[in-house]
């Protein structure tokens, strides 16, 4: 079905600025680091397993240890990866001393180090939730070290 004021509403909804995750991230910061780190859907699959989250990054190498019985429901990885890179960008900016938070303008979030290296981890947690590899230890580790 063509309606045409209806396609130029969303044209200008989507281009009006201040608005989406970035803008929020620009306002609240803390609060919005918060909510990227809630992770529900993650935190719910390692309790299921008998792991407790605890923001830690051995908690991460625990998460990597895990039988990954959620590849089994193709509609659940996505969300799981992003929940993992999410949960796993989380523990960098809370362990590894100068990283934040960086919401691009289109809504991506990446963890930027100290050194101004920006690390994508919800692609990688995604990469993990499908793939098992790169192990979240493993960027964790990686990201420490730079």
């Amino acid at each position: 079905m063509n309606i045409s004021f209806f396609g130029r509403w969303r044209r200008q909804q989507s281009a009006e600025p201040g608005s989406g995750l970035a803008s929020a991230f620009d306002a609240d910061p803390e609060g919005v680091a918060e909510l990227l780190a809630e992770c529900e859907l993650l935190r719910s699959q390692a309790a299921d397993a008998g792991l407790e989250l605890d923001d830690s990054p051995a908690s991460l190498s625990a998460l990597d240890q895990l039988l990954p019985r959620w590849r089994d429901d193709p509609e659940m990885l996505p969300w799981l990866g992003n929940d993992a890179g999410l949960y796993l960008g989380s523990v960098i900016v809370r362990t590894v001393p100068g990283t934040t938070w960086h919401v691009w303008p289109g809504g991506g979030a990446v963890v930027r180090l100290a050194s101004g290296r920006e690390i994508p981890v919800v692609e990688a947690g995604l990469d993990w939730a499908v793939q098992g590899a790169p192990e979240l230890s493993q960027v964790y580790a990686e990201a420490s070290e730079a």
